[in-house]
């Protein structure tokens, strides 16, 4: 069918769209959402029509980014084919049928994504059916292998160390330690990390913080040449944008199906040119993995992955059972992290640290197996981490100066009190994540909250257990009754529920 360009000056966030007349749809023998072919002076490229009334008959509404593609003018003829089914869109039906995919299907879905030839609906039932129906490793090697060859990749020669969670615990703020004490110890540790999916806060979140996360390719190069380290988000430097359009629609989903979180972690180690990696597996009750087992298998995953794709990576199964730590939320954590680099901090937080550090110290010759964690608690210990976390904090344009009590947090408050005298029995991470996304975090940074006691502490009754922090009365009115909803820690004694010989079962 040959239509005339009507052109709207309307962005659609990369995904290439094109309006028509409902009565054009129905010509076309087509429904809204479906894909069709436009053809214009030899060019042509894949869109989805939009249905809308806005549009007159005979007309063709283009969207900024089709008009960009095909240098379509106002008012100029082009041909409009429906019926169109491209590899990706097989591919994605394949493997909700159950089919492993080839390395070709999995990189035209990629590669559509990126070029804005997918909906959003096309990636939710491709990361459902991952959810739900899983990926050999195979398949996973390709989809890393395809998400890192999209965007910039980096080289920052010699042996380049990193480390990363696949999170699920409020609380993790261990990377503002890991980083400046392996810094500190001269190895070269650019961390791009992630925003917040699930959690209260994303390591990115937290350093926002305290100085810029945003930058481009050249850029994080000048930080790492002048700090040998750097903490940023990664959605910014253009390294596997297709990462980032996946989570986009994870996020609202709630899910980060396991061959999606493996291949979105390697391919961003691919991408900064990472070839030593320790991984963080929090392990336990309220986490992502629950079980031992279930841990062990995703690490041989992870370290095969690796193997494959040329990364050295060492799997770290840590306790995810409670927080690390008592802060969570942005500023929160900053602040604790903060902390403990000038000395203080919890020693949940110093352990798995200095752990995990050690791991990487060992894995760069600096210290003997099972001699790593010494080594960096002397760094940390020293002054010497707290001094490189100070001129990485100035290579991103924050105040290197800068104290805990300076950095705001939420003035609007709610305690949540102990019922009874007794030891906290329990502590749920996903109430706990919960509440502190219902107080506003992570877009919110001074929201969050403060554990006053961990699992095995004594409380008084009436002693505060925790602490909600909101920046407006509304995100804590929100927050509140998700509290007391969710129950989030239970004290030892507690009276949970009574039943009478009336009560229905």
């Amino acid at each position: 069918m040959k239509l005339t360009t009507e052109i709207i000056d309307v962005d659609t966030g990369g995904v290439l769209k094109i309006l028509l007349n409902p009565v054009d749809i129905t010509h076309l023998a087509m429904f809204a959402g479906e894909r069709v072919l436009i053809k214009y002076n030899n060019q042509e490229t894949v869109a989805i029509a939009e249905s809308t009334s806005l549009v007159n008959q005979g007309k063709v509404g283009i969207l900024n980014e089709v008009q960009r593609e095909l240098d379509v003018k106002e008012g100029q003829d082009v041909e409009v084919l429906s019926d169109v089914k491209t590899t990706s869109v097989l591919a994605i039906r394949k493997k909700m049928d159950g089919l492993p995919l080839t390395g070709e299907e999995i990189q035209a879905i990629v590669e559509d994504l990126v070029s804005g030839r997918l909906s959003d609906i096309d990636v939710a039932a491709f990361l459902v059916s991952e959810q739900i129906l899983g990926m050999s490793l195979e398949e996973t090697v390709h989809l890393t292998r395809a998400i890192a060859e999209e965007g910039e990749q980096m080289d920052f020669g010699g042996n380049v160390f990193d480390k990363h969670s696949i999170g699920g615990v409020p609380g993790n703020k261990v990377s503002l330690l890991i980083v400046p004490i392996v810094a500190a110890a001269g190895l070269l540790i650019p961390k791009t990390s992630s925003r917040a999916i699930t959690s209260p806060s994303g390591t990115a979140d937290t350093m926002e913080v305290l100085a810029d996360v945003e930058f481009n390719v050249e850029e994080l190069q000048k930080i790492v040449n002048k700090a040998k380290a750097a903490i940023v988000w990664g959605g910014s430097l253009n390294l596997a944008p297709a990462d980032d359009l996946f989570i986009r629609v994870e996020h609202p989903l709630l899910i980060d199906p396991r061959p999606q979180m493996i291949a979105s972690i390697m391919a961003k180690k691919l991408s900064t040119g990472i070839q030593h990696l320790v991984l963080d597996i929090p392990t336990g009750q309220g986490c992502k993995v629950t079980t031992m087992e279930e841990a062990r298998k995703l690490s041989h995953d992870f370290i095969t992955v690796g193997n494959e794709l040329g990364v050295n990576v060492h799997c770290a199964m840590t306790y995810g059972s409670q927080p690390v730590g008592h802060a969570i939320g942005p500023a929160l954590e900053a602040k604790e992290a903060l902390e403990t680099l000038m000395g203080g901090g919890p020693t949940s937080l110093i352990e798995k640290s200095t752990g995990l550090s050690g791991i990487l110290l060992e894995m760069g010759g600096l210290a003997a197996r099972g001699a790593g964690r010494k080594l960096a608690k002397e760094i940390l210990t020293s002054g010497k981490a707290l001094k490189k976390m100070r001129e990485i904090i100035g290579a991103q344009n924050g105040n290197p100066n800068i104290e805990p009590e300076q950095i705001p947090i939420g003035e609007h408050t709610f305690d949540l009190l102990a019922p009874s005298d007794g030891y906290v029995a329990t502590l749920s991470n996903r109430a706990l994540v919960r509440i502190a996304r219902a107080a506003g975090t992570p877009k919110l940074h001074g929201a969050g909250l403060y554990l006053h006691a961990k699992v095995g502490s004594r409380v008084k009754e009436g002693d505060a257990v925790l602490t909600v922090y909101a920046e407006t009365e509304g995100k804590l009115s929100d927050a509140i009754n998700v509290a007391k909803n969710l129950m989030p820690f239970t004290v030892e004694g507690m009276l949970l529920h009574t039943l009478t010989d009336t009560e229905q079962f």
